[in-house]
């Protein structure tokens, strides 16, 4: 298996390690810093280096472009031209829509937007790592262009990395991401900015921080060039985020001020209710069971199919594809963990109208 890693750094790195010694495939990379690209081969993160985008996706698989969010558009359309017909070609941005919408249509059936849920504080080739992915969620955005070989290569590939693929619209990715990766760092900045403010009014030094201020804060003011991009390009979901945060702050100042204990109490507690259950959330399992999907081989199935799941928060561990002789019709079979799971996914997919079988369920 031969893969193409464009971008040299702390994910594209992490991309190369993996697929090299878990998988092993032949990594080529490329990357406009030849210094980036000298470290990715020195750490072991490319078998080989290449001076241009089209030599380093030429006979490649599986694409991925690791590159800053602004840069994205333009590398993912010369990758797509420079490629195979089968090949699919991927990204690991944190925002989807501004980039689909920007790609050629010649781009559609061959490019799926990715974004791992992975990272460290660390940035540049030199910190990748091989188990950066391991058990992490890795979001897959489809659209009804997507050919299903290319999304059934790329989950492969991508479970196969050590992480957790699951299919999204961009739409949703994108506002999701605004609540949950994006709107933190805003509230970061805020608040060292809130404190260095008090701290310059105080006539005399304030006291160390505490750990609950390290904790909060650690992502302010991290790289101000990718998240001036990454605002840029998500700026309406996370706007709107902030403006929903506002009016909770609003409420608890309020609440706050009223000053009754067993509703302060109440809320403190249901917020770590909720922060339980978000952390633990996808982390149920279960023995795996196979669902078998009879399908009209027409463009989109497979994205239809997934994204319905995914949307339902059912995570597909596996899939793999039959098409029947005549290319007419065919066969996706899925594998998902949990009897309880299983039975779900197949009522949903039952309702976009494909006849399903559960393997080793009671059905």
């Amino acid at each position: 298996m031969r893969i193409a890693v464009l971008g040299v750094g702390l994910i594209g790195g992490s991309v190369g390690l993996a697929a090299g010694r878990r998988l092993g495939a032949e990594v080529v990379g490329f990357d406009p810093d030849t210094d980036h690209l000298r470290q990715g081969l020195e750490l072991g993160a490319l078998g080989r280096g290449e001076d241009s985008v089209a030599a380093a996706v030429d006979g490649a698989e599986v694409v991925f472009c690791a590159a800053p969010v602004a840069a994205l558009p333009p590398l993912v359309a010369e990758a797509v031209d420079a490629t195979g017909p089968d090949a699919v070609v991927t990204d690991v941005g944190s925002t989807k829509r501004r980039l689909l919408a920007g790609l050629p249509e010649a781009a559609a059936e061959r490019f799926i937007g990715g974004h791992p849920l992975a990272g460290a504080e660390t940035s540049g080739v030199a910190h990748a790592r091989e188990d950066l992915f391991e058990g992490a969620r890795w979001y897959l955005t489809p659209t009804e262009r997507s050919g299903g070989v290319q999304y059934d290569l790329l989950q492969r590939t991508v479970a196969d990395l050590g992480a957790r693929p699951q299919a999204i619209d961009a739409e949703s990715h994108d506002r999701l991401m605004a609540a949950v990766s994006h709107l933190p760092h805003v509230i970061a900045n805020v608040l060292v900015q809130q404190a260095a403010i008090a701290l310059a009014e105080e006539s005399e030094r304030l006291p160390e921080v505490g750990p609950s201020f390290r904790d909060t804060t650690r992502v302010a003011g991290a790289n101000p060039a990718i998240w001036e991009d990454i605002y840029a390009a998500n700026a309406d979901a996370v706007a709107e985020a902030i403006g929903d945060v506002q009016r909770r702050l609003g409420e608890a100042a309020e609440l706050i001020r009223g000053g009754k204990k067993g509703d302060i109490g109440e809320w403190h507690r249901a917020a770590g209710d909720d922060r339980r259950r978000l952390l633990e959330a996808g982390m149920e399992g279960g023995a795996l069971l196979e669902l078998r999907v009879a399908v009209e081989n027409r463009p989109g199935t497979v994205a239809e199919i997934a994204l319905a799941l995914g949307r339902e928060r059912v995570n597909i561990e596996d899939m793999a594809l039959y098409p029947a002789a005549d290319m007419r019709t065919g066969a996706i079979t899925l594998w998902v963990a949990g009897e309880a799971e299983a039975e779900r996914a197949a009522e949903i997919v039952r309702g976009l109208g494909h006849g399903v079988s559960i393997v080793g369920g009671d059905e």
